[in-house]
């Protein structure tokens, strides 16, 4: 066989010094091999980079020229090495290295995770309930280092070792405390090997299981483990079965199968752990069967999925209490229904439907209810009492995010909840429903970061059909001057009705120090602002969420907020499709983008159902296979397709070899096909993580690594100055 000469030439080029590169670097050329994208109803693409794609990631050719490209970014970057290696260090040093997360309680045992100082990863462990044992008193007992009465579920640090990527968390215990079944992952595929460890002994036990969500529960005898598989391949969701300790995985028993590849799936208990659901959600209609947790037979079901129909309900104190938009219900209301119903029917309003207020979860208590609402683009808990009277929970600013925290325990007069915003780090509250008593349980604590300097507002920005407002969250430093030169930094999603609220970051603090102001476009897609936001950024309304996002950059700018050639954008996975897609319409107004696991190429990936996500998602997209109105649609959008020759700002695109959500060959083959059309001289760089998926690298320290590297770029390429 003739050796390839393509691959010899990168490998040539690989052996060039650090030194040699950094004088002239250059970025890698990659071959054009024609190739048709052909549609079932008969519409055709060329893809000359399509030969990029490699679902084992073997290929030779493809390796060499990933790693070409992360060898340009690493000479392209070596003078902004200190710039980068200062950033990463400002955001360590607002890490408090020897941190622990709340302790919450449930059935007799004190549950938390801590770090130690100078380690990647976690260790969960907890601790056993008894006199003066309490949340305060063993976050004090940490801080102290006393661990005498801790017992180690998972030391994360010792698993992790040998691995470069590892990601490993508890799943769940069975009812007696003494079996614990975790799961962990090697790669960031996010298939995971579930194990099971005896509590008592610390033995691992002999019953390993691959192939798996990583989701599983225990039936009630502490015997019986249901848990659901991965398909291999794309990964869907696709059974459930049933494990018996001590037998071999390969004789599990299959108890539901799910046909329909538009489903997600998962398992859990209910809040009174009287009942095990399977629960499968498509993006329009959802389906729950439960079963007796103590003694598990046939699955029934709830309420029989139906389109346009979701739903999840909750058993407790009797009845299910279930969260619903049936009944033209658009923002979702609460009813309930006796025990042994299977049917809409029995379905009686608890809380009925509020055109103006998006309800968005609930928590079922002893005496009272809370509710996670939103409204005017907000979110806020209400607390329903027994009586019929209700109150919401006070907020201290004007943008901020409020949810419910672990609350595991519905015999309690407390409800815990947490409380952030772009200025105020993340808080976890204790409120008594009964007398009223507010409690701050912990505050993440950010050494040498005083929130007094800081501020955030919330502007509403006017969207190009003249009717719509967008509502904007923006954080920067009290001495931030609005003259019109201050460099921007602004963040957007607007997919799957996933709502960006405004949580403070330690990494942002350090462009905030630089004089740069940071802003969250709550655009639409989202559901900040309630089903509609959504339903108006998804299918064939999803250019609202492009617009919406460029509408918002001029806005800022025409009201000196920031220069026009000093704007930057970000955005990842979807966010990443986002910034493909306004640096296509409006590339004029972006001084630098930096993109991190982009879906770019939008109808290539959803005509092929065998990648993984691809069927789940024809309802927020569109099926380009099916439809030729969808297929037109996204294509008059889809970045990869949408390239031409003209300017583009300055990229920074990031990925993952192993990811499974949005393919390498996506940004791979986006960036290489701009480099082609691109007429700027703004550099372009890739940056591909071999070793992680689309959560990036695993361990707490690693990601602010990667983060530092695309601040630098961007704080170069922005003229932002160490001293604003």
């Amino acid at each position: 066989m003739n050796p390839n000469p393509y691959a010899i030439a990168l490998a040539l080029a690989m052996t060039i010094t650090t030194a040699q590169a950094q004088q002239n670097p250059t970025p890698p050329d990659v071959a054009k091999k024609p190739h048709v994208v052909k549609a079932p109803h008969g519409a055709e693409r060329q893809d000359e980079y399509y030969w990029l794609r490699d679902d084992k990631r073997e290929n030779a050719e493809m390796l060499g020229y990933l790693k070409a490209e992360n060898a340009y970014v690493d000479a392209l970057m070596a003078p902004l090495k200190p710039l980068e290696d200062k950033i990463y260090d400002e955001v360590v040093a607002r890490i408090k290295q020897d941190d622990s997360s709340v302790p919450y309680r449930d059935r007799g045992y004190w549950y938390y995770s801590r770090f130690e100082k100078g380690k990647d990863y976690p260790v969960h462990a907890r601790r056993k309930d008894g006199a003066g044992v309490d949340a305060i008193g063993i976050q004090k007992a940490n801080e102290a280092g006393d661990f005498a009465s801790e017992e180690i579920l998972l030391d994360v640090n010792v698993l992790a070792k040998g691995h470069d990527y590892y990601a490993a968390n508890p799943v769940a215990i069975s009812q007696d405390n003494k079996l614990m079944v975790w799961a962990d992952d090697t790669n960031g595929r996010r298939q995971y090997t579930l194990r099971i460890k005896n509590l008592e002994t610390g033995e691992a036990l002999a019953d390993i299981i691959t192939g798996t969500s990583g989701n599983a529960v225990w039936a009630d005898d502490g015997k019986t483990l249901f848990y659901v598989e991965n398909d291999p391949k794309t990964l869907l969701t696709t059974k459930v079965k049933r494990h018996t300790l001590g037998s071999a995985s390969k004789d599990d028993v299959l108890v539901y199968e799910e046909k329909d590849d538009s489903f997600y799936m998962g398992i859990g208990r209910t809040r009174d752990d009287e009942f095990i659901c399977i629960s499968v959600s498509s993006t329009v209609s959802d389906e729950m069967r439960c079963t007796p947790a103590a003694n598990p037979g046939a699955f029934a079901v709830l309420s029989p999925r139906q389109r346009d129909v979701e739903y999840d309900a909750e058993h407790y104190n009797g009845r299910w209490v279930i969260r619903t938009n049936a009944d033209g219900a658009t923002n979702f209301k609460l009813v309930t229904a006796p025990t042994g119903s299977t049917s809409r029917k029995d379905w009686r309003d608890l809380v009925a439907h509020d055109p103006d207020i998006f309800i968005e979860g609930y928590e079922l208590f002893n005496d009272f209810t809370a509710v996670s609402e939103r409204s005017g683009g907000l979110e806020r808990v209400r607390i329903l009492k027994q009586d019929g009277s209700s109150e919401y929970v006070k907020a201290d600013e004007t943008a901020y995010s409020m949810g419910l925290s672990a609350n595991p325990e519905g015999d309690s007069d407390w409800l815990r909840y947490s409380y952030t915003s772009l200025a105020t780090p993340a808080t976890t509250y204790e409120l008594n429903v009964k007398t009223g008593e507010r409690r701050q349980l912990k505050q993440q604590p950010v050494p040498g970061y005083d929130p007094s300097k800081y501020t955030t507002e919330r502007v509403w920005v006017p969207a190009r059909d003249g009717k719509t407002k967008i509502p904007v969250s923006l954080v920067y430093r009290k001495d931030f001057k609005r003259d019109g030169k201050g460099a921007l930094l602004q963040y957007g999603y607007g997919s799957y009705g996933a709502s960006m609220d405004p949580g403070f970051s330690i990494g942002t603090v350090s462009l905030l120090d630089r004089g740069m102001i940071y802003a969250l476009a709550h655009i639409r897609g989202g559901q900040e602002m309630g089903r509609g936001w959504y339903e108006d950024g998804k299918m064939f309304n999803k250019k609202n969420t492009f617009t919406d996002f460029v509408d918002v950059t001029r806005w800022l700018v025409d009201n000196q907020y920031a220069a026009k050639d000093r704007v930057a954008a970000m955005g990842g996975s979807a966010g990443g499709l986002l910034m493909g897609a306004v640096s296509n319409i409006a590339p004029q107004d972006y001084r630098v983008i930096l993109s991190q696991v982009p879906f770019v190429d939008v109808v290539t990936t959803m005509l092929d159902a065998s990648i993984p996500l691809t069927t789940n998602e024809y309802d927020e997209w569109g099926n380009p296979e099916a439809s030729k109105e969808s297929y037109a649609y996204m294509l008059s959008y889809s970045p990869y397709d949408n390239l031409e020759k003209k300017a583009y700002p300055a990229m920074f695109v990031g990925t993952g070899l192993w990811d499974s959500q949005v393919q390498y060959w996506e940004p791979a083959k986006y960036v290489a096909r701009l480099r082609d059309l691109n007429t700027s001289d703004y550099p372009i760089v890739f940056r591909t993580n071999m070793e992680a998926g689309h959560g990036g690298k695993s361990g707490r320290f690693r990601r602010y690594r990667e983060q530092a590297e695309m601040y630098s770029f961007m704080l170069d390429q922005l003229g932002v100055k160490e001293t604003p």
